[in-house]
């Protein structure tokens, strides 16, 4: 049997803040809500949303300091010492995964109201949690619904877009991985959950003159996209079509560094070498990411080049039950630092 999670509301728009209630009416939530935003996100989009959603329901609310299993650990005691019965993360990142995975541990349905277009795990089944020192993806499930407010996204830097089109365009290695995999080591594979996965990569790549324009058009550009890649996960039911060697590498670069670089900005740069392991069009890729003012290399990415090197050699340790062109053995020194230089990454 293979169990296909999917959102069953995805709602695009402008000054949505209010509109939250009416989704969560329309899928019969029960009465009893926890609202999770940080600091930040509770100026920006939290504290408007809390206000609306007060009016229909019993609204608790809690400021999440860090994606951590102690932050999602406190969520939980607290869904069930208030009999909670759904969630909306109202962030970036860091605040829908934590969301995400407390709901999932808690049996409950969470909404995903995401302040940022940095990275497709606004609609994933996958959560990535700090812990033990290193940042790992998670099996949870994908959000009942997704709110994407154009406005509020587009109050964030410019520079979460950008990530969020490095994410996006890290699909066409990931693909390549997958496909390895099932070739190699007879791993399943879906032809359709690829295919959606490499169009939204691809359409990053056709709209990328108009992404830079950092505008609601520009938004709603990327927005597609991310979510396109996330259903694309729920119809593989795992990470595969949008995670891998360049997810590796950037989880290497989250072990390392005490503050890494944006997620998607990582996944660019691992892109392009990745791409030119692969034997695709890397300069395409790099010339992508320039064009929407994305990193394309170390001291774009503010990462001295010793870590980059460093990543390359152990991002296949990561998760070694994940095969991709990097192999059970990994690349040596000599051959990362070959791969950097050719690629201009260093």
């Amino acid at each position: 049997m293979h169990l296909m999670e999917l959102p069953r509301e995805v709602i695009l728009g402008e000054n949505l803040k209010d509109k939250v209630s009416e989704v969560a009416k329309r899928l019969k939530l029960n009465e009893r809500a926890l609202i999770l935003y940080g600091k930040k996100t509770k100026k920006i989009a939290g504290n408007e949303v809390e206000k609306h959603l007060k009016e229909d329901f019993n609204v608790s609310a809690l400021t999440i300091k860090a994606p951590t299993m102690q932050e999602v650990e406190r969520v939980i005691r607290f869904i069930e010492d208030n009999s909670i019965g759904w969630i909306i993360g109202v962030g970036g990142g860091s605040i829908i995964d934590v969301a995400k995975l407390s709901s999932f541990k808690a049996d409950i349905p969470f909404i995903s109201f995401p302040t940022t277009a940095s990275h497709d795990g606004i609609a994933s089944a996958n959560a990535s949690i700090k812990d033990l020192g290193a940042k790992t993806s998670i099996k949870a499930k994908p959000p009942i619904a997704v709110i994407v407010d154009v406005k509020v996204i587009k109050t964030a830097p410019y520079r979460f877009l950008a990530a969020g089109v490095g994410d996006m365009i890290s699909n066409l290695t990931a693909v390549k991985d997958w496909q390895l995999a099932h070739k190699l080591k007879g791993e399943y594979y879906s032809e359709y959950a690829a295919s959606l996965s490499l169009m939204s990569a691809k359409m990053v790549i056709k709209n990328a003159d108009v992404i830079r324009l950092g505008n609601e058009e520009s938004v709603r550009k990327v927005v597609k996209g991310l979510i396109s890649s996330s259903v694309a996960m729920s119809i593989a039911g795992s990470s595969r079509p949008a995670s891998g060697a360049e997810h590796l590498f950037s989880h290497a670069l989250d072990m390392l560094l005490e503050k890494p670089a944006l997620h998607g900005e990582q996944c660019g740069i691992g892109t392009i070498v990745m791409a030119y392991l692969h034997g695709l069009n890397w300069k395409k890729i790099r010339d992508t990411l320039k064009r929407v003012n994305a990193p394309t290399n170390a001291y774009e990415l503010g990462i001295e080049p010793e870590y980059i090197i460093e990543a390359l050699t152990i991002a296949h340790t990561i998760r070694p039950d994940r095969y991709t062109i990097l192999g059970k053995e990994g690349l040596t020194k000599e051959a990362a630092e070959k791969a950097a230089k050719i690629t201009g990454i260093i």
